[in-house]
């Protein structure tokens, strides 16, 4: 069953009684009984795929053939059978797939409009996310929204784009990305299966087992692209705040909404912030403050344009990685010390990569990550005992893109503080803003300010340094 633990939803055995027997547990909503089966389609739909592989795998191997020439009767009786089980509609409808002769049968079924029993339960599990998610999302239970939605279910691209305009025209682009934004991995992941192009189905299948894509969702393009787009080395130069700047940080403190409130200040054109305290404790300790992506232009001078987002959504070795280290070396930061890092979206990515990069681990203790509006999900610290608390706001589209969006089957770790909420900043991007993020905190949800504020005391004392860097491609 699940539970909602600090924010987040888990899931937990059921209660044992006497003798072994589970006790009544609460009935579920529509919602999670949705999702309960969709994880059991998946789960079908994944497996469907994976005998399709095997029966290919089978007939193309070298043994086979070997086998066929000492017993050709044996062969052809097997192989008019494995045949018939991947191409007929009572079998796994035409679900050839790995290999080479199992990709150019599932290429040509896509191309002809074939639809293998694994596509239909997988495009059946898509379905019950979506309408899932519509029990907490009104919205996306509207006339326009589920004419959308349903025409990406039924593979009807034309119709598709003809709702989709009658969305944005009836409330502009801004509100309709909104609107469909706890569904967009979902969306995403049905065009990818349902239309021509044979590349680009992977994105779908790792969205539909709850991973994180590894590939573009239109052309399929593979992440080490990106590689080739965000080559830059990475530089760090110390920097000067101005003087709106030097205000912000005049005042701030070891405080969540403090922390956001920074970022915001450091804006997204290179600029980080490396902080020393002289804590309560008598230990001196850091904290790293990263923003997240300027939006103007595809790619600029800095680490944090839309090419390295991507690219830090995909990979760990990024160039917004490896300037931050840059900046770690020329800071002087002694080995071993203490280090909470503060990321807001591409900064909260890139604070998770750090922390998952074995020797930036191994030279300090990262003893927190904290992101805000990060799609981190898919991503783990090299080391066990850094406490990760993740910000999210439903509302925002960018913490979904990791793939796990509301109608995830998958939780994150137990360790984990996932804190998530629906507030009044509706529309993207200002759902998105660090300002929405500090507004909540400091408002409605002081509880879950007071308990992230908790979790980092060990950095109460007084701020000692405050030295800005500007981040450079190279």
């Amino acid at each position: 069953m699940t539970q909602v633990v600090d924010g987040t939803t888990r899931h937990v055995p059921a209660q044992q009684g006497p003798g072994g027997a589970g006790t009544s547990a609460p009935e579920r909503t529509d919602a999670e009984l949705l999702i309960a089966a969709s994880i059991l389609l998946a789960d079908a739909a994944l497996t469907a795929k994976q005998a399709g592989a095997e029966l290919t795998g089978a007939l193309s191997s070298g043994r086979f053939v070997l086998d066929a020439l000492r017993r050709p009767g044996w062969a052809l009786g097997t192989a008019v059978s494995c045949v018939k089980a991947l191409t007929s509609p009572a079998g796994l409808g035409f679900g050839a797939n790995g290999g080479l002769l199992g990709e150019l049968a599932r290429m040509a079924g896509s191309v002809t409009y074939r639809r293998p029993a694994k596509v239909a339960m997988a495009v059946d599990a898509f379905a019950m996310r979506i309408r899932a998610v519509a029990v907490e999302h009104p919205n996306l239970d509207s006339p326009l929204a589920r004419r959308l939605t349903d025409a990406m279910v039924g593979g009807n691209r034309l119709e598709a784009l003809r709702a989709m305009y009658a969305l944005v025209e009836r409330l502009g682009v801004t509100r309709a990305l909104t609107t469909v934004s706890p569904v967009i991995m979902e969306l995403l992941a049905l065009s990818g299966l349902l239309d021509e192009n044979p590349v680009n189905d992977e994105f779908s299948w790792v969205t539909l087992a709850g991973g994180v894509p590894t590939t573009d969702p239109f052309l399929g393009l593979p992440s080490a692209l990106l590689g080739y787009l965000n080559p830059g080395p990475g530089r760090a130069e110390r920097a000067d705040a101005d003087s709106i700047l030097e205000k912000v940080l005049g005042t701030s403190r070891n405080d969540i909404v403090s922390y956001v409130n920074d970022i915001g200040a450091l804006g997204n054109h290179g600029l980080v912030l490396l902080r020393r305290v002289a804590c309560a404790d008598g230990q001196q300790r850091y904290v790293l403050l990263l923003p997240g992506t300027s939006f103007g232009l595809l790619s600029n001078s800095t680490p944090q344009d839309l090419v390295g987002a991507f690219d830090g959504l995909l990979r760990t070795d990024t160039t917004y990685t490896r300037a931050v280290k840059q900046l770690v070396l020329r800071s002087g930061l002694p080995a071993g010390s203490e280090l909470m890092i503060v990321g807001h979206s591409l900064g909260g990515l890139t604070a998770m990569n750090l922390a998952m990069d074995v020797d930036v681990a191994s030279a300090y203790r990262i003893t927190h990550v904290i992101t805000v509006g990060s799609p981190i999900d898919g991503k783990r610290p090299a080391d066990h005992t850094t406490q990760v608390i993740s910000l999210v706001n439903k509302h925002d589209v960018i913490p979904m893109l990791d793939g796990r969006g509301p109608a995830s089957p998958n939780d994150v770790p137990d360790s984990w503080v996932e804190l998530s909420w629906l507030d009044e900043s509706y529309d993207y991007p200002l759902s998105h803003a660090p300002q929405a993020y500090s507004d909540t905190l400091r408002g409605e949800l002081t509880t879950y300010r007071d308990q992230v504020n908790k979790l980092i005391t060990a950095y109460d004392g007084e701020v000692v340094g405050n030295q800005p860097y500007m981040l450079r491609d190279k």
